[in-house]
């Protein structure tokens, strides 16, 4: 009996399914068994996040990426709440794996099409892969467990890479995605406008415990807001990440239009990280910069109108007497006592980084010294300055593979947005996007963690949908490619 191949790829993806859908019950209920109550808790909610993650990522891998982004906005107000709900707090949480375990199912799809991949898409991979490799195996002799949370941290946003290449986005699958983002960024704000005006009970539970009183004091008006991310820097970076978008064309704003826009700028100036709006006009000047003439000119009365808004409105917000002095040190920045401290660290650091060539390993660096260290931030816990925490990460032989694996990548964007094209809008926000990533690192090191997965998603954008146009110049017939793309 003749059994062709689709179909035994069809039963052979049934039986994973069914096998994940009667297996996952069970170990919940065996690990539940095994937990403290609280874990157990933690470990439910995390298997209940993660479940539809294994679906979408068998059967609609489109989709996943917009369920991504929502893990990687709501899990850590999540964990909040359930530590709040037993009055708990626990500096180290399974939850907090909630956005990597969920971005890690990407692999699903990126295995199955793997022969897909292009050799340009393939050197990337191999640059990142080397650096990465070298710096877990110094992070495993000199760091121990935390590197292996560290490591996951930039393997995951990195994902997304091959991810782009193997699974087509068709315009308006692109457009869908975006504007998915920018409903999430309007929820997150709405939040943390929220947040900023009462202090929710668990948020203030978690600020007090986790003596993150930096951020301000859990009343209202006196808290810099961090909604339902991690902290203020968290916020902010996703509200930027989804305003660029939304300011710049009318088809990625979402649902509520340019009330959404207002919203998400509101909340990001409640955080009041000055760092993010340095990114956030890096990359409209970019986009804009890089457009045609036609569209320079209504990108920029765009960012005319959004400034106007806002000369307009921060006034007239509760506590703006605050928030207007938070932005006013802009035009001081000699006098400002956090550019003071990062010049300082840059010449504090840069003889140790020298002194020491091989590096410190990953999990050196970040939030993956908590892991091993009773749950506190190690000596390089905060790292002010990117560059310097990559050098120190990945020694002077790792950050040389991870800046050439950054410089293949911009080289890819230019052709793509130098290619004059009806998908050139969305190379000119990985343009942006990979702009914003590196004038970044004047603040912080914004490849690992929720960052990462922010930038290598807008990057990935623009480099897969060129993969659709490489076919058509192929003389690949038009209906043979519209094939190719609904099957993904």
């Amino acid at each position: 009996m003749n059994v062709s191949l689709p179909s035994m790829k069809s039963a052979g993806m049934l039986l994973l399914i069914c096998g994940i859908c009667l297996g996952l019950p069970l170990m919940i209920g065996f690990a539940s068994a095994k937990l403290s109550s609280s874990n157990s808790l933690q470990g439910v909610i995390l298997a209940g996040i993660l479940f539809p993650a294994f679906l979408l990522a068998l059967l609609k891998p489109k989709a996943l990426i917009a369920y991504t982004l929502l893990v990687w906005a709501v899990a850590p107000e999540l964990r909040r709440i359930a530590d709040w709900s037993e009055g708990v707090y626990h500096s180290v949480s399974l939850l907090s794996l909630a956005p990597l375990l969920t971005g890690a199912t990407l692999a699903i799809p990126v295995l199955k099409e793997i022969h897909r991949i292009r050799k340009s898409s393939t050197r990337i991979i191999l640059l990142f892969s080397v650096a990465l490799a070298y710096g877990a195996l110094i992070g495993l002799a000199k760091n121990g467990i935390g590197s292996v949370y560290d490591l996951a941290n930039y393997i995951v946003p990195l994902l997304l890479i091959p991810f782009f290449a193997v699974t087509r986005f068709r315009p308006k699958d692109i457009d869908r995605l975006l504007y998915a983002f920018a409903n999430i960024a309007v929820l997150v704000s709405i939040y943390g406008i929220i947040q900023y005006l009462t202090v929710p009970p668990w948020d203030a539970f978690w600020m007090k415990n986790a003596d993150m009183m930096s951020i301000g004091t859990p009343y209202p008006l006196e808290i810099r807001v961090f909604s339902t991310l991690n902290s203020p820097g968290p916020a902010a970076t996703f509200l930027v990440f989804a305003l660029v978008p939304m300011i710049l064309e009318k088809r990625w704003q979402g649902t509520l239009r340019w009330i959404g826009v207002m919203l998400v700028v509101i909340c990001l100036l409640t955080t009041l990280v000055r760092s993010a709006w340095l990114v956030m006009l890096v990359m409209l000047l970019v986009y804009i910069a890089s457009s045609p003439s036609k569209g320079k000119w209504k990108a920029l009365l765009q960012l005319v109108f959004v400034a106007a808004a806002l000369f307009w409105i921060v006034p007239k917000l509760p506590g703006a007497e605050g928030l207007v002095a938070r932005m006013e040190t802009l035009t001081s920045v000699q006098e400002d006592h956090s550019y003071n401290e990062r010049l300082s660290l840059w010449q504090n650091m840069l003889p140790m980084v020298a002194a020491n060539p091989v590096g410190q390993g990953i999990g050196s660096v970040g939030q993956g010294t908590k892991i091993g260290n009773g749950g506190e931030l190690g000596e390089y816990g905060n790292m002010d300055n990117g560059v310097i925490a990559l050098l120190l990460t990945f020694g002077v032989l790792g950050a040389l593979f991870f800046f050439g694996a950054l410089g293949a990548v911009i080289k890819q964007i230019v052709v793509r947005v130098t290619s004059r094209d009806s998908l050139q809008p969305y190379a000119r926000l990985s343009l942006a996007a990979w702009m914003g990533a590196v004038i970044s690192l004047v603040s912080d090191n914004g490849f690992p963690g929720l960052k990462g997965y922010l930038v290598w998603m807008l990057i990935g954008l623009g480099l897969g949908a060129k993969e659709i146009i490489e076919s058509r110049k192929k003389g690949t017939p038009h209906a043979a490619i519209e094939r190719e793309i609904t099957s993904h």
